[in-house]
């Protein structure tokens, strides 16, 4: 991994061909990953194994290895690449059941939207209870993300996705089958855990079948499938509700999630290694691995409770923040200083422009789930829309969303670069999310097509092309690493946007309590200032129009400041872009080595790439000191 402006790439466990195949791919004998090293073509060994990194983490050098079992020899493999060893058919098939995988997963998100106020009156739900069957899916698919990516590395893609796939579809199950509402929480949670995965392990598959240049359409097919998912899942979920029973929400996992499980494991051909056990659990970065989860979680719970369960500035709301975000604190000291085998390499980071489109990931998916989630709610309050219609109202996003995503995947594939997209799609998707502000307290077709087709179209580039960016700036062994990265980012930035974006229309609210209070009275007031949902048609009916017109306009307004919100985060994303580096994606395949023995060579590059960027900073140290001490004696002459 490089410094910003450098395209360093450090030896790894893949090499390359033109096209699609590798020239070799590195073979591991031994089955300690510790003290492995690599020969040239000479024999002789290489630094590798002489730059060991002890238990704790620190950089320390160790004693050369020049004999018996301890040299690990790289030998030619002349194996073709992943996706050459599939036909066109196979990749079809493939694509289609990572895909049918991700639109459950997604579609989960949201279906349950539409079902909540049904299976909160049959179990007599309370309110946190409410809130917490609609936020569960998303706690647990956020806050485990970077242990399904590590544990792809050690026991290989397949074995995991399988995993990840069981476990989704038993959690389905067990939602289908609730008696209470605290078994579908739970089981919401796990399947948002195994949801979490799905969406992971897909993105990592693609990264190790197909090269940089032929990934961004495999991601575009991705980014279409979330769009529609999204916007289809309160509209299937408030047909289930209706017309059948709320539990095919989770039903319907079942038979397509069995058919995913079953195309993968016949069709899906990727290398998998013979990790053992009790050898895998052992690599596991334990520590890390319960600091981010821990963290992520006390996070999460603080902005699930804050402004529901308990007052923003309760104790309990607080310190759940503030201790949360010490424990990630904690968890990035660990996996710099401490960590064998981080679960996240801070390696990843010393590249600025890897913070910068981590930084745009953050503005892209908090702009995104901004429109899913507040437009349907301007649709039914403002609107009169009802929630399934509301699913009806926002296809211009999902339609141009989808289009203009595939359309980049082609575009970026044909020219290798991906910066220009960037930069245009974050662009389009703020001067989109700013007309938004535009929008009237009553249904105007021109504004509501024309707007959400901008918005659409700018955010569907940035669907792939962020993750495109992270991928080209990293070795191939550390390409899962990236996209868990970037998984986890976009997790949490889902998860804080909606909260945020709620407190503003709150807010904008409460300052207008006088207006609604003096057109309204007391008791019809506090209930329109305090429901966030908005105001359903039976309360309507029972108001005048001028008190309708005097509310709808109070909503309309504080849509219109969540906008501006949203507008401002978009352009620190445009901003973002602009230091994001170009590098044409390459045509050639590295194939992708799991295992134990390949984390044990990433954790060797990565101890090299350390101790390269000390020694440039040092050079350019002395050369500044050089040229600084001759323009003295210059001066002094």
């Amino acid at each position: 991994m490089g410094v910003a402006g450098e395209d360093y790439t450090p030896d790894s466990p893949t090499t390359t061909q033109a096209g699609h195949s590798p020239i070799m791919e590195k073979e591991f004998d031994c089955e300690k990953p510790a003290g492995m090293g690599m020969l040239d073509t000479n024999g002789s060994q290489t630094g590798v194994a002489s730059l060991e990194q002890d238990d704790t983490g620190s950089d320390s050098p160790a004693t050369p290895r020049t004999g018996g079992n301890d040299i690990t020899t790289a030998v030619a493999d002349d194996r073709p690449a992943q996706s050459e060893k599939m036909t066109k058919k196979q990749i079809a098939v493939v694509m289609f059941a990572l895909c049918l995988a991700l639109f459950l997963a997604a579609l989960d998100m949201s279906i349950i939207a539409t079902a909540l106020p049904t299976i909160a009156r049959q179990f007599n739900t309370s309110e946190s209870g409410y809130s917490w069957m609609a936020s569960s899916y998303l706690l647990g698919n956020a806050s485990v993300i970077p242990l399904w990516g590590k544990l792809s590395d050690i026991w290989g893609r397949k074995p995991i996705i399988v995993v990840a796939n069981v476990l989704f579809l038993l959690s389905s199950l067990m939602c289908a089958l609730a008696p209470n509402t605290a078994i579908l929480i739970a089981g919401r949670a796990i399947q948002g855990v195994g949801g979490g995965g799905l969406v992971l392990l897909g993105q990592i598959c693609v990264g190790d079948l197909f090269s940089q240049r032929e990934r961004p359409v495999y991601y575009a097919m991705f980014g279409m499938t979330w769009a529609i998912a999204g916007s289809l899942g309160p509209v299937v979920g408030g047909l289930f509700t209706e017309k059948v029973t709320w539990r095919w929400c989770f039903y319907i996992n079942l038979p397509f999630g069995g058919l995913a499980l079953v195309t993968l494991l016949i069709w899906l051909k990727i290398d998998t290694p013979k990790t053992s056990l009790i050898a895998g659990l052992s690599t596991i970065d334990w520590l890390g691995t319960i600091l981010i989860i821990g963290g992520t979680l006390m996070f999460l719970f603080g902005l699930e409770f804050g402004g529901i369960t308990l007052p923003w500035n309760s104790p309990t709301v607080i310190c759940l923040l503030i201790f949360g975000a010490i424990t990630l604190g904690l968890f990035v000291i660990i996996e710099r200083k401490v960590a064998k085998y981080p679960i996240l390499p801070m390696a990843l980071f010393a590249d600025r422009s890897n913070v910068f489109t981590l930084l745009l990931n953050w503005s892209h998916a908090s702009n995104f789930i901004a429109g899913a989630f507040f437009l349907p709610l301007y649709f039914q309050t403002v609107l009169g829309t009802s929630p399934i219609m509301s699913g009806v109202y926002i296809l211009p996003q999902v339609v141009s969303l989808s289009v203009v995503s595939f359309i980049i995947g082609f575009a970026i594939r044909k020219t290798g670069t991906y910066v220009e997209f960037i930069r245009l799609g974050m662009f389009v998707m703020t001067l989109g999310t700013g007309l938004y502000i535009d929008f009237k307290p009553y249904t105007s077709w021109p504004r509501l097509i024309i707007y959400q087709a901008i918005a659409g179209s700018g955010t569907g580039p940035n669907f792939q092309a962020p993750l495109l960016a992270l991928q080209s700036r990293v070795p191939q062994s550390e390409v899962s690493t990236a996209t868990s990265t970037h998984s986890f980012v976009r997790q949490l930035s889902t998860a804080t946007s909606v909260v945020l974006g709620g407190v503003v229309y709150q807010n904008v609210l409460k300052q207008s309590a006088p207006r609604i209070l003096a057109a309204l009275g007391p008791e019809l007031a506090n209930q329109f200032v305090g429901n966030f949902a908005g105001v359903r048609g039976e309360s309507l009916a029972a108001i005048t129009q001028a008190q309708r017109d005097v509310l709808l306009d109070v909503y309309n307004v504080a849509f219109s400041r969540v906008w501006v919100f949203y507008a401002a985060i978009g352009a620190l994303g445009c901003v973002f872009s602009l230091f994001i580096k170009k590098k044409e994606l390459s045509r050639d395949h590295e194939v992708t080595k799991t295992g134990l023995e390949a984390q044990e060579h990433a954790r060797q590059a990565r101890i090299i790439a350390k101790r390269e960027r000390k020694e440039k900073k040092l050079q350019e140290k002395a050369e500044n000191e050089n040229v600084n001490g001759n323009g003295v004696m210059k001066e002094t002459v």
